[in-house]
């Protein structure tokens, strides 16, 4: 089964790859991968796991297949956890991370290799009857813990008397998620503590906020961005975080318009960490494979990080290229 590639992911595109990648399923089993005097580089690289690395890893396959066209890959989405787990059995030969290990995962073997950064943001509906409030003032930290970890709040009032009487409905991730962890992580809790409707997948808890006006969710940045655009796509709007807590949004916090402007802001740490966060590769002990070693090390080029900007990703910069590189060595 083919799919052919560009350069670029649209919102469509990114959901498209990852229902695709689920309908094919597990890994095929692994060739013997290493050069070959006639063909080159050759071999099968099996990848799994977070959503939010998933469309930009097929990118990245496309442009080492150019330069390396015997090496085949075998890339299904399923969320963080997954790819962690299928690594560490060695089911797939790199797990696609987007959250912090945990140290049982290091004790089990994990090796960590970052390769871009991104951001988790807080999510609702364009036609929330509270979007211009929201938009206005931002939902402070303290509020979002009462949403997301007490379970407290029924009704938007609860959240901000400004706010409309509506019933107010809370999505989170069903499934073992970096964006799920990653946004608790900000709120000082953990996946598990999150309180809400259950939803599997980045396109499924997109999809479910552009279907309903009273609800608030959490997404990657990749699937509230239009990536051909810039903007938001239609149905779904960032809900600014008031970092400050001062009730309104200032300048300094206003950094939602497009994605140039969001990255930015993570790039420059405008958009705190938590919930940005890295993105990273995750192995089963110190790469040892050849095909595995060259397919990372291009990775962390400057002909493959050239893609994650335009891509709504941020690269790494010279020094953590350099320090993620000797991890190799």
């Amino acid at each position: 089964m083919g799919i052919t590639f560009v350069k670029r992911l649209t919102t469509k595109s990114v959901t498209v790859f990852v229902l695709a990648a689920i309908m094919l399923g597990g890994c095929a089993p692994k060739n013997s991968s290493g050069w070959d005097p006639e063909k080159g580089l050759q071999g099968t690289v099996s990848i799994s796991g977070a959503f939010a690395l998933y469309p930009l890893v097929v990118l990245w396959s496309e442009q080492f297949k150019e330069v390396h066209p015997h090496v085949r890959f075998n890339i299904s989405a399923g969320g963080a956890g997954k790819g962690i787990a299928d690594a560490l059995t060695g089911m797939v030969d790199i797990g696609l991370v987007s959250r912090d290990i945990h140290q049982q995962e290091i004790d089990r073997g994990g090796y960590v290799i970052n390769v871009a950064r991104d951001a988790v943001v807080p999510t609702t509906s364009d036609q929330n009857p509270n979007l211009a409030s929201i938009l206005r003032q931002g939902i402070k930290q303290d509020e979002f813990r009462r949403l997301f970890i007490d379970g407290t709040a029924s009704k938007w009032k609860q959240i901000n008397p400004s706010f409309s009487d509506d019933d107010l409905h809370v999505y989170v991730r069903s499934d073992a998620a970096g964006a799920a962890e990653t946004w608790a992580a900000y709120l000082g809790k953990s996946q598990e503590d999150l309180k809400g409707i259950g939803i599997f997948g980045d396109p499924g808890i997109a999809q479910a906020i552009q279907k309903n006006p009273l609800a608030i969710g959490f997404n990657n940045i990749n699937y509230v961005y239009d990536i051909k655009t810039g903007k938001q796509t239609p149905g779904i709007r960032v809900v600014p975080i008031d970092l400050n807590g001062d009730g309104t949004l200032g300048p300094g916090e206003d950094f939602y318009g497009d994605l140039d402007s969001l990255t930015n802001a993570v790039a420059t740490g405008a958009y705190p960490s938590p919930p940005s966060r890295n993105l990273s590769f995750l192995v089963k002990g110190k790469p040892k494979d050849a095909v595995v070693i060259e397919f990372i090390k291009f990775v962390l080029t400057d002909e493959a990080q050239s893609l994650l900007l335009e891509n709504g990703y941020i690269p790494l910069n010279e020094k953590q290229l350099l320090e993620e590189l000797a991890k190799l060595n």
